[in-house]
């Protein structure tokens, strides 16, 4: 007995040197340990906004930045694994998660925009500059060469921030987040904690977050759906994507640039769920992130070349029916419908397009929608790995395929239920349709 507690006291005597050895790593590791959470944290809330602000050019950029704030994340973990201290788990502490859901607390989108880009992303800025301040260049040299990038990431999106935030009256609520942060000693825990003033009220605490019914296209006109059979009341007409129809490939190209420019609904449903799973394994949000990110471009193609072509996007009504439906369904169930049905289900029919509209010879057109399939195909892959992984999250412990097929179901059910209920804001006279596509095109 004696001899194993003389082992236990060296064993622990030996432990404590160690750490005093590594004292340094491990305080860095602190450091980068309380930024990792932070930009976790931005990638789950900061999605919030995506559906809740209008302009399109706004939520592109916002997917841009949620993307590289994942990367910011992964390349964090990477680098605080290979140093004592980090820990290998990915859980978010409470101080720093009730910051974050404070900050998706106002109605207004735009206001919550200017809690996040005025108040959070420059504490984020301030503590990626700290730690290259306090760490050695050279000894920590892997870090400050990712940190240097993460900087000028940020710096950047501070600046394209700018424009949209001009004009927007949100002095309270940034007042407000700025005093919840600093209660908790900024977002690296080392300030001094300010006790909150009589009278704050974690807002968050008396009501918790739920998605809008209905997403946010600001100015540009909304409908149900740009999918139907009437060339005199829809922009793309189903029969004529079929190959029988034969339809003019300048036609069909019109018709698949509002395609995608439709994939603004993708964007705004995908990006209810990351609030929605937080405890998913950040390698999930990350390729959720990137998948995001890339339809977000696909939406761009649209919206960028419909001009070029003759079309003003301002008579182009966006649909919003799938956003209306899914959000009315658990994450599962809408990751389910996305990647396994959507997606999946559109390849034979996109195949078609592709190959119909290269008689065209129009490189642009072709090189938009080679990158659309091969981005399409990887979303697919990732239902196939996170699908299962986000099933269980939700307790659900059904196989993968008869849960798709119930979800599919349900889908049609709630289609009934919650689909159709967005009038047109154009009458047939002002927005695009088929036969305007058929004119623009110059096809009789």
């Amino acid at each position: 007995m004696a001899t194993s507690q003389s082992t236990d006291a060296s064993a622990s005597k030996s432990s404590g040197k160690s750490s005093l050895r590594m004292l340094a790593v491990m305080d860095m590791a602190n450091l980068l340990r309380h930024i990792f959470e932070y930009e976790r944290e931005m990638i789950r809330t900061a999605t919030t906004l995506v559906y809740r602000v209008g302009e399109p050019e706004l939520k592109y950029l916002l997917c841009q930045h949620i993307w590289e704030s994942a990367q910011h994340a992964r390349f964090l973990r990477e680098r605080g694994r290979e140093m004592a201290g980090f820990g290998s788990g990915e859980s978010v502490r409470t101080e720093i998660r009730k910051i974050f859901e404070e900050a998706v607390k106002p109605e207004d989108g735009m206001i919550a925009l200017a809690g996040f880009y005025r108040v959070l992303k420059p504490a984020l800025l301030k503590s990626y500059r700290y730690y290259l301040k306090e760490t050695d260049h050279l000894a920590d040299w892997p870090s400050k060469q990712l940190l240097q990038e993460f900087i000028a990431d940020e710096e950047r999106h501070a600046s394209e921030m700018e424009k949209y935030l001009e004009g927007v009256e949100a002095g309270e609520w940034v007042s407000h987040m700025k005093t919840a942060l600093s209660s908790i000693g900024g977002l690296l825990e080392i300030e001094e904690k300010e006790d909150l003033p009589a009278g704050f009220v974690w807002k968050h605490e008396k009501e918790g977050y739920s998605h809008p019914p209905v997403c946010s296209r600001g100015k540009y006109p909304v409908c149900s759906s740009v999918f139907g059979h009437n060339p005199d009341e829809d922009p793309i007409i189903r029969p004529w994507l079929e190959e029988e129809a034969n339809t003019d490939a300048a036609v069909l190209r019109l018709m698949i640039y509002v395609w995608l420019m439709m994939e603004m609904d993708a964007v705004d449903y995908l990006a209810t769920i990351f609030y929605d799973t937080p405890e998913a394994p950040l390698d999930m949000h990350y390729d959720m992130a990137r998948h995001l990110w890339d339809e977000s471009r696909h939406s761009q193609f649209g919206f960028r070349q419909l001009p070029r072509l003759g079309v003003d996007v301002m008579t182009v009504e966006h649909s919003l029916d799938l956003y209306c439906i899914l959000v009315q369904m658990p994450a599962p169930e809408r990751y389910a419908m996305m990647t396994m049905e959507f997606e999946a289900g559109s390849f034979p029919t996109k195949a078609y397009l592709i190959d119909r509209i290269r008689e065209l010879n129009d490189f642009e057109v072709d090189t938009l929608l080679a990158f659309d399939r091969n981005d399409e195909q990887n979303h697919v892959r990732y239902g196939h790995q996170w699908l299962k992984p986000l099933m269980e999250q939700f307790g659900i412990e059904a196989e993968v395929g008869d849960f798709v097929k119930a979800t599919q179901k349900k889908f049609e059910e709630f289609a009934e239920k919650f689909g159709g209920k967005i009038p047109h804001s154009l009458s047939p006279e002002e927005r695009l349709t088929g036969n305007k596509i058929k004119k623009i095109a110059g096809v009789n």
